[in-house]
């Protein structure tokens, strides 16, 4: 029987369900340019590297960089006035894309839309930390990002519908300034006592025992880089490789989140709150990836594609709920935020700013296909560095390893 400071009473899950939509518009408005990509390559004339420095480097840039003072920020001030100013900023720039006519306007748009999401994760993941106890740690924090699978969702319906019906600027119009008028049910939220859920708070200042954040980071860094990028370059690959139109696979990104991601990203949650061994689970994920990563890049029957591209699409979006869970656990209270903003922004730099672009690059000279095999590489090193930190972290006595 749940203590009295270990039952959820039904506000927390009102925040829940709350700071969830906020990040399915956050997710919708970073991943929107990503199925649009075709269409503004062929009005703009825009080389593979440049629709990666559109897509990932110019968003990621100051998504990064603000990742960790915002993060700092969120462990001093109320969190729900940083996720209420960055909704907004994130909203008006998104809607603003639309309006741009050059590769300059564009990037300096998907930089604002960076400065804005940079608000998000570090505010809300440690809110839900003190809305829930640790035993539904990752089961909520994976509820909350299935705002990746249903803004992937909605990005690739509307935006793929849209963009073709109406045009790419429309699409941006139509999905990036709604989100102005969520920022007021964001400032009306309840702020918990921090740490309110934790049964002991951890000594700030114990930074011998944040070890195994060193292996977290640099794992989910790796797997995140080919799980990013199956979503960054996979439209263009189907559309390229594989002769699909923009409208069908903007539909086939929205049943792929709804009916594939969002189950598993849930169940990867709930099933690591379980077994207590997230990395270990992750890991095994990961390496299991690689395989079906090299047979989706070889294969040329649609049909086998399709359903080996299922399992991988579950396999690689299982990981964030259960990564996150362990950040806020192995941090303590008193530095969640600061440890949210550092492992989003390590992941982020690796999967937008490096790995992006290098595809990019790569995809000007070699081919995509060719191009993507970094992804299955990364799967596997990512996979190796969370065992690791799994085995380091089991003498600190911590509950999950």
């Amino acid at each position: 029987m749940p203590s009295e400071s270990q039952r959820v009473p039904a506000y927390s899950w009102y925040a829940l369900y709350l700071l969830t939509a906020v990040y399915v518009l956050n997710f919708l408005d970073r991943t929107l340019i990503y199925i649009l990509l075709t269409p503004i390559k062929k009005e703009m004339k825009f080389t593979d590297l440049q629709l990666a420095l559109l897509a990932t480097t110019s968003f990621v840039i100051f998504y990064t960089l603000l990742g960790v003072p915002f993060g700092w920020l969120a462990d001093r001030v109320p969190r729900k006035l940083i996720i209420g100013a960055g909704l907004a900023v994130w909203s008006l720039f998104s809607g603003l894309t639309g309006f741009a006519h050059s590769f300059w306007s564009i990037f300096f748009c998907r930089l604002m839309v960076g400065v804005g999401e940079a608000t998000l994760g570090p505010a809300a993941l440690s809110l839900l930390s003190d809305y829930f106890p640790p035993r539904m740690r990752a089961t909520s924090q994976s509820i909350y990002s299935t705002g990746i699978t249903i803004g992937g969702a909605l990005a690739g319906f509307l935006g793929g519908w849209i963009g073709q019906s109406y045009g790419w600027r429309v699409a941006f119009y139509a999905l990036g300034f709604p989100g102005l008028l969520l920022a007021a049910l964001v400032f009306a939220l309840r702020e918990p006592v921090r740490g309110r859920t934790d049964v002991a708070a951890r000594d700030s200042a114990d930074w011998r025992s944040l070890r195994p954040l060193a292996y977290l980071f640099a794992g989910y860094a790796l797997v995140g880089l080919a799980s990013n990028n199956l979503g960054i370059w996979g439209p263009t690959f189907y559309i390229r490789l594989h002769g699909v139109t923009l409208k069908q696979i903007g539909f086939g990104v929205g049943i792929f989140a709804l009916a594939v991601g969002t189950p598993a990203m849930i169940l990867g949650g709930w099933f690591s709150d379980r077994v207590k061994r997230r990395m270990t689970f992750t890991a095994t994920a990961a390496i299991l990836c690689v395989p079906l990563w090299i047979a989706v890049l070889k294969l040329d029957r649609l049909p086998m594609l399709i359903a080996v591209n299922v399992v991988l699409y579950a396999l690689s979006i299982l990981w964030v709920g259960p990564a996150t869970a362990d950040v806020t656990e192995i941090a303590g209270p008193r530095l969640r935020g600061l440890a949210i903003g550092i492992f989003f922004s390590i992941v982020n730099i690796t999967a937008y700013g490096l790995g992006s672009p290098l595809i990019g690059k790569l995809s000007d000279k070699w081919g995509l296909q060719t191009s993507l095999l970094i992804c299955p590489a990364a799967c596997a090193a990512g996979a190796l560095l969370l065992w690791m930190g799994s085995r380091a972290r089991r003498p600190i006595g911590a509950a999950h390893d």
